[in-house]
């Protein structure tokens, strides 16, 4: 059994954990599946009601990155397993979301692979692992890089960062920021800015940073070049996959850069 097909081996409700095996009588003896103690996450409703576009709206005020097509992978890979409506549509629960935000966090924060995230979740299932804090994540309530979709000039994204605009525009004009065709920079950039603000302090300028954007640039195509297998097809599944593998390849380029630069900087102490 999946780890998603074992949240939805119940219905909704807070005792959706102790229902009653279908054929058998209410004084049936009960068997270790009836002991279990519920599917993860417990105390949170598995009532279908969201719409993938709502789930979707909910996971980009932490991951910003996520989209239509990603979660049609993780579906595909057993992780979640939303109900589908006499239409065809997908309908999530909040236990359904809370899911996908501990697959996404796995992946984003500890570089875990989906098999092994698969068989972390059938564990909480089965009450053999500890339980992570279930959190329904809300847009007050939730540190971020940056807000769903944002779009900054660079008068309100110096604004949002708390620098002066003049740091935001050498950024820019050193090419460290690179805007959209609109002139408007994208959420990410809140988190360079805040880290260039902080290396100003040391006397590192903006020009200084070039080789950050150059390095950077050439990660990317590292990926690029990883991914292009399934970015050259046109399925949900292909290019759900592109950007599960572009996800993890990138942090584990940016894993391999820190742990470069860290080993380089003990080096300069005697």
């Amino acid at each position: 059994m999946s780890a998603a097909r074992s949240a939805r081996r119940a219905d909704a409700g807070p005792d959706a954990g102790t229902v009653a095996r279908p054929g058998a009588p209410a004084d049936a003896p009960t068997t270790a599946e009836d002991d279990a103690p519920g599917p993860w996450p417990r105390g949170l409703s598995r009532q279908a009601s969201m719409r993938i576009s709502d789930v979707l709206a909910a996971l980009r005020i932490e991951f910003p990155a996520v989209t239509n097509s990603k979660l049609r992978f993780l579906e595909e890979q057993g992780l979640v397993e939303p109900l589908r409506t006499s239409a065809g549509y997908r309908q999530y629960s909040p236990a359904d979301l809370e899911r996908l935000r501990y697959v996404l966090r796995e992946q984003r924060d500890r570089y875990v692979p989906l098999k092994v995230i698969g068989e972390r979740l059938a564990a909480l299932d089965a009450g053999e692992e500890s339980e992570p804090v279930a959190l329904v994540v809300t847009e007050d309530g939730v540190p971020r890089s940056g807000t769903t979709d944002a779009r900054y000039t660079t008068a309100a994204l110096a604004r949002e960062a708390g620098v002066p605009e003049e740091l935001v525009v050498d950024l820019v004009q050193a090419g460290v920021l690179r805007p959209s065709a609109s002139g408007h920079l994208d959420a990410w950039a809140k988190d360079v800015v805040l880290a260039a603000a902080a290396l100003a302090e040391h006397g590192l300028e903006a020009r200084h940073l070039r080789a950050f954007r150059s390095a950077a640039d050439r990660q990317v195509d590292l990926v690029e070049t990883v991914v292009a297998p399934w970015r050259g097809q046109s399925s949900a599944s292909a290019r759900g996959r592109a950007s599960t593998v572009a996800a993890e390849v990138g942090e584990l380029c940016t894993r391999l850069h820190t742990a470069l630069v860290r080993a380089g900087v003990a080096d300069l102490t005697p």
